[in-house]
């Protein structure tokens, strides 16, 4: 009998996080009107740009999409797939699917990141950061190489904080033994959900 490998809670997060983070790179893309190569480049930076942060940071070798090469085959065949229908996107790309998508990828990247360092027996404070750097610098790199002012550096909202306090979250309810599971799914959705309150509300940190 064929044994199926064990995938990892974290791992599952982990592939949903890039496809979210490859279709803001789609969405931005699209918004630049770039071709086929500059959608790929796009969504690649924005799907990994953050992880493989981390993994230096971490001197974690290979980097996670080097050490699984099916994330890269599924993100190039997700483009080549996506990008015969781009430009019938015209119409419904708008700020609020790229700030919908950044929140689903932050809160997924956020808390694969801060588990991962935990499980790298980092401690907790560092844990936590690399869960935010995980989470925010996708867009980061994504915003930069389409000539933007970074979406986390320019709207005043909390952005990074959102990440900051869901990763704390992650780590309180691992600390007092709550499931793996439940704790990634609630500190995920609670990213995600304090993002997008933010961005509905106009919740502004350091300006008016």
């Amino acid at each position: 009998m064929k044994i199926v490998p064990h995938v990892s809670l974290v791992t599952i997060i982990e592939v949903i996080a890039i496809l979210v983070g490859a279709f803001s790179g789609f969405v931005e893309a699209r918004r630049k009107r770039m071709d086929i190569v500059g959608v790929i480049i796009v969504a690649f930076i924005a799907a990994f740009g953050g992880g493989t942060l981390r993994d230096i940071l971490l001197d974690k070798r290979p980097l996670f999409w080097v050490q699984h090469q099916e994330y890269t085959i599924l993100l190039f065949v997700l483009a080549l797939a996506v990008a015969p229908f781009m430009k019938h996107l015209r119409h419904i790309v708008s700020e609020r699917l790229i700030v919908v998508a950044d929140a689903m990828g932050l809160g997924l990247f956020a808390v694969a990141g801060v588990s991962q360092a935990l499980a790298a027996q980092m401690p907790v404070f560092i844990a936590a950061m690399m869960g935010v750097i995980t989470g925010i610098f996708g867009g980061v790199l994504r915003d930069i190489v389409c000539n933007e002012v970074p979406m986390v550096f320019r709207d005043g909202k909390p952005y990074a904080i959102c990440a900051f306090f869901g990763c704390w979250l992650y780590i309180l309810l691992r600390q007092v033994q709550v499931g793996e599971d439940i704790a990634l799914w609630s500190s995920a959705a609670t990213i995600t959900v304090m993002r997008l309150v933010t961005w509905k509300f106009d919740l502004r940190v350091g300006r008016p």
